[in-house]
């Protein structure tokens, strides 16, 4: 456990330390797509063995913060034009999240510039002024190197394959989770996570968490995959 984390955000970590954390999400035009039915969604994956839920948005936040007690991981994804960061890109977004219930505030570590032109440190600094720990989003290993020496408590593979310099990786991308679990901060595997063997795979590389999204809460783009294999798609 990092050595910086204080009393409460031990207690958050310990609570999340090797489990499950389900991103609880639906597509934009989704019927799903209602605070009250992502805090139903949110019950069902605690009530089946999630320790943790990563959830975007103000209102869907609020409403799984009402229906759950566990740990969450908010975000918001806001675009600014002229910059590619987008999940929790400044400190309006900070300052929503926390406002919002979340226990957690993930943000993009990247090295790119962010709309408020603030660096990795500032960004973890405004998250622990607001009283919530901070995930840091990486793509890279020198993305994780950064976020752990700011003071970051949780550093994830979230970006790894999203980014220019990493869009050809293959998913699940363990050998990032390697740099996580070696930076001292708490490792979190997070993207492209889609069997049970691919967790066990994370956890293998020193992954403390690991986060499911698609996999398990996209019923919209599970419906289309199988779909997408009858006749009537051809």
């Amino acid at each position: 456990m990092t050595e910086r984390a204080g009393s409460g955000a031990h207690a958050v970590l310990d609570a999340l330390r090797g489990g499950l954390i389900v991103s609880v999400q639906a597509e934009a035009g989704s019927p799903l797509n209602t605070p009250e039915t992502i805090a139903l969604l949110g019950r069902t994956a605690v009530a089946n063995g999630a320790v943790g839920l990563r959830v975007e948005g103000l209102t869907r936040i609020a409403a799984v913060r009402r229906a759950t007690t566990v740990p969450i991981v908010g975000i918001v994804k806001r675009s600014y034009a002229g910059y590619e960061p987008y999940i929790t890109a400044g400190e309006r977004e900070i300052a929503e999240v926390a406002a919002a219930g979340a226990t957690i505030v993930a943000f993009d570590a990247t090295a790119r510039p962010r709309p408020d032109g603030r660096d990795v440190a500032m960004v973890v600094a405004a998250i622990h002024a607001r009283g919530a720990v901070a995930m840091a989003d990486c793509a890279t290993a020198d993305d994780v190197r950064c976020a752990a020496a700011a003071g970051a408590e949780i550093v994830a593979t979230t970006l790894c394959g999203y980014t220019d310099q990493t869009r050809r990786t293959v998913l699940p991308a363990i050998d990032l989770v390697r740099a996580c679990a070696a930076s001292g901060a708490f490792a979190v595997c997070e993207g492209g996570v889609a069997s049970a063997e691919d967790v066990r795979a994370a956890f293998g590389a020193g992954a403390a968490a690991v986060v499911v999204g698609t996999a398990i809460t996209n019923v919209d783009v599970l419906v289309r995959r199988f779909a997408g294999a009858t006749p009537r798609a051809g």
